[in-house]
């Protein structure tokens, strides 16, 4: 049994009820009495997709594009011995793609036409691609300052691409409108997106020999991946896999480090990040991070720009290409200690800002 319910008033809705958000305004969950069962992988698929059974989609509507596993490589950074999660390999060049995935077969599944969605970028290209295999027409909100290369993205994927001055929060604020009367395949309010950002879990376990390691290290803006990672962890404790939670090192920059500051009680202090797949002031979700946070026990990190630049730039010499935002995680590995083995999850690719990498190195 699958249902929706309100994380504040809890008023549970149907599974297949197009809704984003209760009556009450509050955001919705997946809740689930079905356990997770690794004998019912589809072996004959090396990708997300091998977990579909425990993905509450009923139909045969899939919407891909042949994801497979993404690399999960060991390396030496900053000296420290990890295991690089390289999910900035998606077709879309972000893990995104793994929430997209599900969510557009979801939409797709409902019979749905038309969406909205509001992104700092790789979230709109992804469900832009997406609803380019799927036939779904789609109006994608996004910051006027987003790196050109995901513009061009949403542009080449035939969206409607709305551009919106003013800052990260400004975008979301602009959509709410049109999401009255269009479906919102929303990559924060929509909760059959975690459904598909959780099955890094369920690749890393099995890359790793059925078995997660002592530490993740994830960027978190929205916490699309902090959301996924718990669930997965959740069910997969509850159904006998695990019987604890890894270590999640969540990173933010120390120019927007919302979590921070609320689990301080400090006021927010703002500036711009050349993470801006991170650059969210207010976090829909944060209270149900924080609660994440405090019950698994995770790690709240700040990184600067500048520890990012560096970063950015050491692993391009390594071979490695991604974007800023995704250079945070590397960032943080420089100056904490971790316990035990560690995978690092890197979201999104080079090519996505070419430009002001480009800058970074003329400028270093």
């Amino acid at each position: 049994m699958y249902l929706l319910k309100c994380y504040f008033c809890e008023r549970e809705y149907e599974i297949n009820d197009p809704v984003y958000k209760c009556a009450c305004g509050g955001f919705l969950d997946i809740i689930t009495d079905e356990k997770i069962n690794f004998d019912f992988v589809n072996d004959k698929i090396k990708g997300l997709w091998r977990y579909e059974k425990f993905i509450p989609l009923f139909s045969n509507k899939r919407v891909t594009f042949g994801e497979c596993f993404t690399p999960l490589v060991e390396d030496v950074i900053y000296g420290k011995n990890v295991y690089l999660k390289l999910d900035y390999l998606f077709p879309s060049g972000s893990y995104k793609d793994r929430g997209s995935a599900v969510l557009i077969s979801k939409a797709k599944e409902l019979g749905v036409s038309k969406i909205v969605e509001d992104s700092s970028g790789n979230a709109g290209a992804s469900i832009a691609m997406y609803c380019a295999k799927a036939n779904i027409e789609a109006d994608i909100y996004v910051p006027a300052s987003t790196s050109k290369g995901k513009l061009a993205q949403v542009r080449a994927f035939g969206a409607n691409l709305k551009l919106v001055e003013g800052d990260r929060q400004k975008t979301s604020e602009a959509v709410l409108k049109a999401a009255e009367n269009i479906y919102y395949a929303s990559h924060v309010y929509n909760p059959f997106f975690f459904e598909g950002t959780k099955t890094f879990i369920f690749e890393i376990y099995e890359q790793l020999g059925y078995r997660l390691p002592d530490n993740i290290v994830m960027p978190v803006g929205n916490g699309t991946l902090l959301i996924g990672a718990y669930i997965a962890c959740k069910q997969m404790i509850e159904s006998g896999y695990i019987d604890k939670f890894p270590k999640f090192v969540c990173v933010q920059s120390e120019n927007c480090a919302p979590l921070s500051e609320m689990l301080n009680a400090r006021p927010l202090i703002y500036s711009e990040t050349i993470a801006e797949g991170i650059a969210i002031k207010n976090p829909l979700r944060a209270l149900q991070m924080l609660k994440i946070i405090k019950e698994t026990n995770a790690a709240l990190v700040t990184v600067s720009d500048n520890d990012i630049k560096n970063a950015l730039l050491s692993v391009a010499g390594m071979g490695y290409y991604i974007e800023p935002t995704s250079a945070s995680v590397i960032a943080a590995l420089k100056n904490i200690d971790l316990v035990g083995d560690t995978v690092v999850e890197l979201t999104g690719s080079g090519l996505k800002a070419n430009d002001k990498i480009s800058y970074l190195i003329e400028n270093s």
